[in-house]
């Protein structure tokens, strides 16, 4: 099944009927790729996504699924696992709670330092072989993990951070992607809110996000504030334009975006329908150049958790 050029990140849904009606709603849009985690509400996504989710929708979605975030009963984060038998328990538990007897991708949510990713990447490989999964993704990592995952099995795409305010990909994942044919799932294209258009300086950010603290926040806008103007001209909104963006920049991306009512499933949607010019691509650099956002992606001990981001 090809995938969407738009998938539904949904961990910002919670229990409620609305958060039912936006899945619905998004796989009645066409939305085809829908992206949980077995950390996210301790489970309780999953378990939303498999109520929203009618009988006919389970063949017409890709479901996938990261695993390994560990947390303590507070929600605290408390570390990694990516040991192969820990693989397999966490997916028999996410099979349970998604009412399905496959995912269509399952991937580490981070690179666990201790463990050899070929471990990690044979031990979903087996689960492959065995029907549970169809597909095997990353998260968040560099270069040579990529490389030496996609050795042991093929890597259908790698998920990770990419917007107007957050390019580095471009260093050099989005180019071996394209090389070994992998996909690219790009969450965050609306940079945590501030590309929405609406975010106010005075909202409240959480401490992990220093684009959106006080120092920050009020350069970032006036950045958004110049990206309005070439969307203005064009007739759209800043968020259709900040994920065009990201879907310009290769038929091998797909942009991963979070909505919590179903209203706003339309515009998320429409995105995928603007053709951005040159001259468009051009106006958006001049308006948001490459580095010119204010703060780091997360906080300092979050970053360096990071494969993705070491050099």
């Amino acid at each position: 099944m090809a995938t969407s050029s738009i998938g539904l990140g949904a961990a910002g849904l919670t229990d409620t009927a609305l958060s039912l009606d936006t899945v619905r709603a998004a796989v009645d849009a066409g939305v085809v790729l829908l992206d949980t985690a077995d950390f996210y509400d301790a489970g309780l996504n999953e378990q939303l996504i498999a109520r929203a989710l009618r009988p006919r929708d389970r063949d017409r979605v890709q479901l996938s699924v990261k695993f390994g975030a560990l947390r303590d009963p507070g929600g605290r984060f408390v570390g990694l696992e990516g040991r192969p038998a820990h693989v397999r328990n966490f997916l028999a538990y996410s099979l349970q709670r998604l009412g399905t007897d496959h995912v269509d991708i399952y991937r580490p949510a981070r690179l666990d330092p201790a463990v050899p990713i070929e471990d990690t990447v044979g031990a979903i490989a087996d689960l492959v072989q065995a029907g549970y999964v169809r597909h095997i993704g990353l998260s968040e990592v560099g270069p040579d993990t990529i490389r030496r995952a996609h050795a042991v099995h093929p890597i259908s795409d790698v998920q990770i951070e990419y917007s107007l305010f957050s390019r580095g990909p471009e260093r050099a994942i989005l180019e071996l992607c394209r090389e070994l044919g992998v996909g690219v799932t790009a969450y965050g294209v609306l940079a945590h809110g501030l590309l929405t258009g609406v975010h106010r300086a005075d909202a409240p950010a959480p401490g992990h996000l220093p684009q959106l603290q006080p120092g920050n926040v009020e350069h970032n806008l006036t950045l958004v504030e110049r990206l309005r103007r070439v969307a203005d001209g064009l007739g759209v909104t800043v968020a259709q334009l900040a994920i065009a963006w990201v879907l310009a920049r290769g038929p091998h991306i797909v942009a991963l975006v979070g909505a919590s009512k179903p209203s706003r499933i339309p515009e998320v949607v429409g995105s995928a329908e603007l053709t951005l010019t040159p001259e468009t691509l051009a106006a958006i650099d001049e308006a948001v150049p490459d580095g010119s956002a204010a703060g780091e992606r997360y906080a300092a001990p979050l970053m360096a958790m990071l494969d993705s981001e070491r050099r």
